[in-house]
């Protein structure tokens, strides 16, 4: 069989996939009419409790953008702060969701730990911080992290390996000869939410859903409860 043709391996994956065991539990517990008035206690509640059932990177989360040409973009990154102003998260300015970003301040997290059974989607504007506190979580990063962003090339076409192997030598070089921020482009991003869904699975897809939704940060939440 030509090495291309995809045809013998596409066959029986439906049936294949539809036979794979989901929420294999056992499942966390979540009764919606006790949660609390603000979400950001419960979001920190559900990631420690995913942290403590050992959920790989219970940290990270899909961050979805709108691309230039107006479709979706996604991508995981790790979270780096949450609090009343919001999630954070930190990128390239130059890389493609700090473009998008810059065109159309507006991202949605999605945070999913399947030990529990358990997904909080995350919707609204999107901020930079001010350069110092850019500056300082670029510090914060570990000295190849930071070599990567002096690349400053994330996302372009690569000739080689060899290439980028180059780059990153002179990156790390001009690190330890001065440690001080190089890259002006590094930027922490604070998206403050609108919508914030907490989803529960429940064996029998009578999944618990709740929503907090707000339209102006100086606004208290409104709870709502969702159909499956």
């Amino acid at each position: 069989m030509d090495s291309g043709d995809s045809t013998g391996r596409t066959d029986g994956v439906r049936a294949w996939l539809r036979g794979l065991e989901v929420f294999a539990g056992p499942l966390a517990y979540f009764d919606p009419t006790t949660a609390p008035a603000d979400p950001v206690g419960l979001f920190l509640d559900w990631l420690r409790e995913a942290v403590a059932a050992g959920v790989p990177d219970a940290h990270a989360m899909t961050l979805s953008t709108v691309a230039e040409d107006g479709g979706p973009d996604a991508r995981v990154l790790f979270l780096k702060n949450v609090d009343g102003a919001g999630w954070q998260f930190a990128a390239h300015a130059r890389s493609p969701k700090g473009r998008q970003l810059a065109v159309r301040p507006h991202a949605a997290l999605t945070f999913y730990w399947p030990l529990l059974g358990r997904q909080v989607r995350v919707r609204g504007t999107v901020e930079p911080a001010p350069a110092d506190q850019s500056s300082a979580d670029l510090l914060a990063r570990s000295v190849s992290a930071r070599a990567e962003v002096e690349l400053g090339r994330q996302s372009e076409h690569l000739k080689s390996a060899e290439e980028r192997d180059l780059a990153l030598r002179e990156a790390l070089a001009r690190i330890e000869s001065d440690p001080a921020p190089g890259s002006q482009q590094w930027t922490l991003y604070t998206l403050s939410p609108a919508h914030i869904e907490f989803w529960q699975a429940d064996k029998s897809r009578l999944h618990k859903r709740l929503r907090y939704e707000r339209t102006d940060p100086a606004d208290p939440w409104q709870r709502h409860m969702l159909w499956p």
